[in-house]
């Protein structure tokens, strides 16, 4: 499968890496902006931040495990294995209101662990990965309606995957940070946002993190197999060590955030495995690398098909063009095993009629079509999700 699609590789000279080629990036890359059209839509805002910190910044997070480290002028840095220590010096980058909240900073940058190489298995568990993180900066009264609306981000997400997933709500673990009334307001905040989501979820007694509960979501893949990508947490200690603060209705008083830190996709390397799996490799067309082929049935056509690839080009899709003296038949087969979405081909009776013949993976009878039609078809799909 992955040969085939030509996606990605591996290269001993950077354990760990993942090489995206061209057509693994795209995927990526739709990945991406479909997530970023939702932040959009939902109230998020992209930060960018550095890649390597002094070890202050870890020190003080409390956060040093696996964790790839460099010398620069006699002073220690780390390359940064995690969101979160980051965003709070953006939050406290200038004195913080009410008003402002919820803050929800979003942030794609790229993550290093330093794993050991015998713990080394492909896409799931690797050295250098990106992540949709989110860390979302509210008042405890907000806590309640910005989980739901986490939840329902990722409810939206997996059922556009075709993905079925579980729900835990872990609790307050034996070592924990915070006071207890706190950790009980959270996990009542979290019980009823689950309850007002609706679907079914189960506890996870003494499950939590020790510096907040959090809402476990177990991702079923195509064989069954649970496995996390989403993150759902709450973060008690960065608000407290980091002194993160926001001014009251009252101007003179402050208050200190509630801190939760969200992913839908997760790692995208490990969805983006998960998401070849469970297609197949036949991706929908909205996320596919390979949408559509031209295929000229001649050279007297070959002006007609430069054309068509051009045409489509422009409306925004990934189209690739066979002008080989080959026979068609030959091509088209190609281009089957290659899973493209769509195979059109064009010989001397639709150059002159305007139109292309036009093949569905996996479906046997192929159709004629005027390139408009079939541009407003593709958008339709893409718009749909399909």
């Amino acid at each position: 499968m992955r040969p085939a699609q030509d996606l990605f590789f591996f290269n001993s000279l950077s354990p760990g890496s993942c090489f995206l080629l061209p057509d693994g990036k795209r995927v990526f890359d739709k990945l991406m902006e479909f997530i970023k059209a939702e932040y959009w839509k939902r109230g998020y805002d992209e930060v960018g931040t550095s890649m390597m910190y002094n070890m202050q910044l870890w020190e003080t997070s409390n956060y040093k495990e696996k964790m790839f480290m460099l010398e620069v002028e006699n002073q220690k840095f780390g390359l940064k294995p995690m969101n979160g220590p980051d965003h709070c010096l953006v939050f406290n980058q200038r004195k913080r209101s009410y008003r402002e909240l919820p803050l929800r900073y979003a942030d794609f940058g790229v993550l290093h662990k330093n794993e050991p190489s015998g713990e080394l298995s492909g896409l799931p568990n690797i050295r250098k990965f990106q992540e949709d993180d989110a860390l979302i900066f509210c008042r405890e009264s907000q806590v309640k309606d910005e989980v739901k609306a986490v939840l329902d981000f990722i409810d939206y997400v997996y059922k556009i995957f075709g993905f079925t997933y579980e729900l835990e709500l872990s609790t307050r673990p034996d070592k924990y940070v915070g006071e207890i009334e706190t950790w009980n307001k959270a996990e009542s905040a979290l019980s009823d946002a689950l309850n007002e989501f609706g679907k079914p979820w189960k506890i996870n007694e003494g499950g939590g993190a020790y510096h907040g509960p959090k809402i476990d979501i177990g991702l079923l893949d195509s064989l069954q197999r649970k496995f996390q990508c989403a993150t759902l947490q709450l973060d008690f200690e960065l608000p407290l060590i980091f002194k993160l603060s926001y001014s009251t209705e009252d101007e003179s008083k402050f208050d200190r955030p509630v801190l939760i830190h969200r992913a839908v996709l997760g790692s995208l390397e490990r969805i983006f495995e998960n998401l070849l799996k469970n297609y197949k490799g036949k991706w929908p067309l909205w996320l596919s690398p390979r949408q559509v082929i031209v295929c000229s049935d001649s050279s007297v056509t070959s002006d007609y098909a430069i054309k068509v690839w051009e045409e489509i080009h422009e409306a925004g899709f990934d189209v690739d063009i066979d002008e080989s003296d080959r026979a068609v038949e030959k091509k088209v087969e190609e281009a089957q095993l290659a899973k493209y979405n769509y195979i059109l081909v064009v010989g001397e009776k639709e150059a002159d009629a305007g139109k292309v013949c036009v093949r569905v993976r996996d479906e046997a009878e192929p159709q004629e079509m005027s390139l408009d039609d079939l541009i407003n078809k593709f958008k339709s799909e893409v718009e749909a999700f399909k």
